[in-house]
């Protein structure tokens, strides 16, 4: 980068410029969106270091069929955007699809790469897949969204969709990002929207926002264009049309300090729960569940002993929480754990037992039950996913026949090798003996 253009003074970004080339993708075909870019390039050309936004999957479109076979080509797109960065000297950010390989097959997410001089400076997954235009079907979500360390500064991102919860940008900024990067296909019927929730999230988490949107029309879709960037009080600093245009704009971050030094909306963070309130009676769960199906969120249900609490429980409860919307945890009483394990279980009574797992961030609801089996609770609350540890075949897991009966789904989760309940009293029993 040209160090001289690039100071270290202000907190959250160095000055540099930001734009968008907006172009209408062309389905399929890499070599002419390549081609759009390139173009791009030549007609504005960027006079200063800085970001350059693209629109989402610009490389290819939303071509499901194609997309094993165009996904194992974003390495090479890639390299092709490291050598434009490097001949303007800016990074070039937005979304392609990227193929994962693992234990159980291919996995494929939408990702926004950022792509400077020396390569990719980071990447971010896109958190909320769109499931009216069947992403859901091919793209895997992604998770943990953190922002990317370029050479101005930390910068958050967004994948179309995304903006539509603001969390995603608010945890980004309050890590430090100082500029958001959105990447999208918005159609037109929704430009308002568009408009209105990029100002917001500018507004709320008193940042710069780079916007790129596609123009043009698929498939009977027109998408809105309207390509923009904002400062941190909202101002529309540049703003494109339906059509193909671009964008170069300078920012000034000392407007992010000015902004937060009248009052900060980013940094407060308090705690504002009672984990204890999460444990609730079966009647007060009923009503709690009705009420969170009716705004369509996906329930997850599992169960256990949870005697002492371990790294094992956490990681399986992590995973089951990322089944679904709400995690509830069905708790067996102490008079149900004796019947079950002997009378010198449990080691830590119901109510310790609950409180631990209420205090958990991935546990939305924490229930005690006296039976034998969740049976009743499973009958009664009609999770969308039923999870049991790797350990119980799906057949075999209680309640399942009428989840799916239902609708829902009956999975197991693989368990923590080397972690139990039963070996930590074993051990700590032997460590006492030896003592």
């Amino acid at each position: 980068m040209t160090e001289k253009k690039v100071k270290n003074i202000p907190k959250f970004l160095c000055p540099c410029a930001v734009g968008f080339l907006q172009f209408d993708v062309a389905s399929g075909n890499m070599e002419a969106n390549l081609a759009a870019v390139r173009r791009g390039l030549e007609q504005l050309p960027p006079d200063q270091p800085g970001i350059l936004v693209l629109p989402e999957l610009w490389s290819t479109g939303f071509d499901y069929q194609r997309l094993p076979e165009l996904a194992s080509e974003t390495p090479r797109v890639i390299e092709a955007l490291q050598l434009l960065a490097r001949r303007y000297d800016i990074y070039l950010a937005g979304s392609l699809p990227e193929e994962v390989l693992t234990e159980a097959g291919r996995t494929f997410y939408n990702t926004l790469y950022v792509t400077g001089p020396e390569g990719v400076a980071g990447f971010y997954r896109k958190q909320q897949v769109f499931a009216p235009m069947q992403e859901d079907r091919f793209f895997t979500p992604g998770d943990d969204p953190r922002p990317i360390q370029t050479e101005f500064g930390l910068v958050a991102g967004l994948v179309c969709y995304d903006l539509r919860f603001p969390d995603l940008v608010h945890q980004q900024a309050a890590m430090g990002a100082g500029l958001l990067l959105v990447s999208a296909q918005w159609p037109a019927l929704r430009l308002e929207h568009w408009k209105t929730l990029l100002k917001a999230r500018a507004i709320e988490n008193q940042i710069f926002v780079a916007a790129c949107n596609r123009c043009g029309e698929t498939d009977g879709i027109r998408f809105a264009g309207h390509s923009m960037v904002i400062a941190p009080d909202g101002t529309v600093l540049a703003e494109a049309a339906e059509g193909e245009e671009h964008g170069w704009q300078e920012i000034n971050p000392l407007l992010i300090e000015e902004s937060r030094n009248r009052f900060n909306t980013v940094a407060p963070e308090p705690y504002r729960h009672y984990d204890q309130d999460k444990i609730v009676l079966l009647d007060e769960l009923e009503k709690t569940v009705a009420q969170l199906k009716s705004v369509g969120r996906k329930i997850v249900f599992t169960n256990g002993c949870f005697d002492i609490l371990h790294q094992g429980h956490v990681t399986y409860l992590e995973a089951a929480r990322k089944e679904g919307d709400c995690l509830i945890v069905g708790v067996n009483s102490d008079a149900s754990i004796r019947r079950l394990k002997g009378a010198g279980r449990p080691v830590n009574r119901e109510a310790s037992r609950a409180r631990l797992l209420a205090a958990l961030g991935c546990v939305d609801q924490v229930v005690l039950f006296s039976e034998d089996t969740p049976e009743n609770l499973i009958v009664k609350l009609l999770p969308d996913v039923l999870v049991k540890g790797g350990d119980w075949p799906v057949d075999r897991i209680v309640g399942g026949k009428e989840v799916t009966a239902a609708g829902g789904r009956v999975l197991n989760i693989p368990l923590v090798e080397n972690f139990s309940t039963t070996s930590l009293i074993r051990r700590i029993r032997e460590d006492t003996s030896r003592s």
